[in-house]
C-alpha cells in the first residue's frame, strides 16, 4: 500500500488497474451537492439520473465523514434497497443493491480518510474520485470477476478472492 498504514497509495495499483484514458469522473463543484446526495440518499428524494458511481461514492463519504449518526456497515445496504425501490430499481438476483461491491468500496473510502489531508467536503471527494478506490473498476482489485457477480456476492458480503480489503 503506502508508507502511512492504512493509506491508499497510486503507486500500489497493478498497471492494468492504473487511470483508464476513456473515463474522467466527474468532479463537484460545492459541499452543497455532495449534502444534497447524501441527504437526498437517506430521504429517497434523488431522482434515477442523480445516482451515478460519482454520487455513490460522494453520498458514501458523506455518509462516513459528516453523519456519525448513521450506522454506514449496518444500514448501507437497506438505505441504498431503499432509495432503489423509491426510484423504481429492482433489488433481485440480477439487479440493484449489491452488497460485495458497496462494502468493498465502504473500505476503499474507509481507507482514503484515515489519510485525506483536504480541509472541504468537496475537496475530500474530488481527491477521492482521483484515487484509486474512486475507481470503477476498484472492486476488481479484490476479486475475480466471477466471484464479484455472483448472485451470492450481490445478496450478501462475500470475502475477496484476490486480496485482502484495505
Amino acid at each position: 500500500m503506502s508508507a502511512i498504514p492504512g493509506c491508499l497509495d497510486k503507486a500500489a495499483v497493478p498497471p492494468k488497474l492504473r487511470p483508464m484514458s476513456d473515463f474522467e469522473p466527474r468532479r463537484f463543484a460545492t459541499d452543497a451537492e455532495i449534502i444534497h446526495l447524501g441527504e437526498g440518499l437517506l430521504a429517497c428524494r434523488l431522482g434515477k439520473e442523480e445516482w451515478t458511481h460519482e454520487a455513490h461514492l460522494a453520498a458514501s463519504l458523506y455518509l462516513l465523514s459528516e453523519r456519525p449518526d448513521v450506522d454506514v456497515d449496518a444500514e448501507i445496504g437497506g438505505i441504498i434497497a431503499r432509495f432503489n425501490e423509491s426510484v423504481g430499481t429492482v433489488n433481485d438476483d440480477s439487479g440493484g443493491y449489491h452488497a460485495t461491491i458497496t462494502r468493498s468500496y465502504v473500505a476503499g473510502i474507509r481507507a482514503f480518510l484515515r489519510c485525506a489531508q483536504e480541509e472541504t467536503l468537496v475537496a475530500r471527494v474530488n481527491a477521492l474520485l482521483a484515487s484509486p478506490a474512486g475507481r470503477r473498476d476498484w472492486p476488481l482489485r479484490f476479486y475475480s470477476k466471477a466471484r464479484l457477480s455472483s448472485v451470492a456476492a450481490r445478496r450478501q458480503f462475500v470475502e475477496p478472492d484476490r486480496a485482502k480489503l484495505p
